[in-house]
């Protein structure tokens, strides 16, 4: 009786589908590079998102400003500074620090100063979404944010005795504007900035015109450039172009104050939508009618 026939088996086998390890490490490669550009165009995406809401938080804080000299006969809010910026007659209250001072966060510092009420109480509006800039003792505490990344123009407003006679004692021989109707040319005097975390203490932003210096720095939160209101309601974009204006956004990393002698470029800037100059006394009425 005869067995099962024995089925031919091919000499020669095709080879099983599959990559080779070239094959592989070219498609993880290719995966690699499209994952890097997506990220970036994500973080792209959202650092233009933040830049586009501290924008709309500059026009609101401009436009309760605005209101609150409306109501007020054209009297603009008081900007103090140093131990007096924690009064409620200041635009904003409290000081800001790198311990675990109530006044970090504590929002009724906002809400309860000047322009809390026109600007309907809100507390967001006082803080660039880029700003979550704390000290470690901060972040050991739970701690999220501080409450403010926006000061006011030092030049702007009644800043208290440091004006008490008409005029600014840090920059002498500029107008100290205390009602918008003083303001020759509101377009080109900044209200609001965001400062660098580690300058931003009373929201009280000051320069002295005759010393090229940062004693206060602006921030560089937007592609190296800032956002700011201006007294008569619209908004710009400045980008710094000096690398002493960007130190990091960290906790004592401005190293103030910063002489910027060799290139002022960012500090002229400054000083020129800070105010205007005093001009000369009148001359004397040549028949006077007295």
């Amino acid at each position: 009786m005869r067995g099962p026939v024995p089925v031919p088996q091919p000499k020669n086998p095709a080879p099983r589908g599959g990559f080779t390890l070239v094959e592989l490490l070219v498609v993880v490669a290719i995966i690699s590079i499209l994952a890097a550009l997506l990220l970036t165009a994500l973080a792209a995406s959202k650092a233009k998102a933040r830049g586009l809401f501290c924008q709309n938080n500059n026009k609101q804080l401009v436009t309760g400003w605005l209101m609150y000299a409306d109501d007020h006969s054209q009297r603009l809010a008081y900007n103090l500074a140093g131990a007096a910026a924690g009064a409620n007659i200041n635009w904003a209250a409290g000081s800001l620090d790198w311990e675990l001072t109530p006044d970090n966060t504590n929002l009724a510092d906002l809400t309860e100063a000047a322009l809390g009420s026109y600007v309907v109480k809100s507390t967001a509006i006082y803080r660039c979404p880029s700003d979550s800039v704390l000290s470690a003792l901060q972040r050991a505490a739970g701690w999220s944010s501080r409450v403010r990344s926006y000061s006011m123009n030092a030049s702007v407003g009644d800043a208290g005795e440091i004006s008490r006679y008409g005029v600014n004692t840090n920059n002498p021989d500029y107008v100290q504007f205390f009602r918008l109707t003083s303001m020759p040319a509101p377009a080109r005097i900044f209200v609001f900035l965001d400062e660098h975390p580690d300058s931003i203490s009373d929201g009280y932003f000051v320069n002295r015109a005759y010393y090229p210096e940062w004693s206060r720095l602006p921030a560089a939160w937007h592609n190296g450039g800032n956002n700011f209101s201006f007294a008569d309601g619209h908004l710009e974009s400045y980008h710094w172009k000096c690398r002493s204006t960007m130190p990091p956004p960290l906790p004592d990393a401005a190293g103030l104050p910063i002489d910027v002698a060799d290139d002022p470029r960012d500090f002229n800037w400054i000083i020129a939508h800070m105010s205007v100059p005093l001009g000369p006394p009148p001359a004397a009425h040549p028949n006077p009618p007295w």
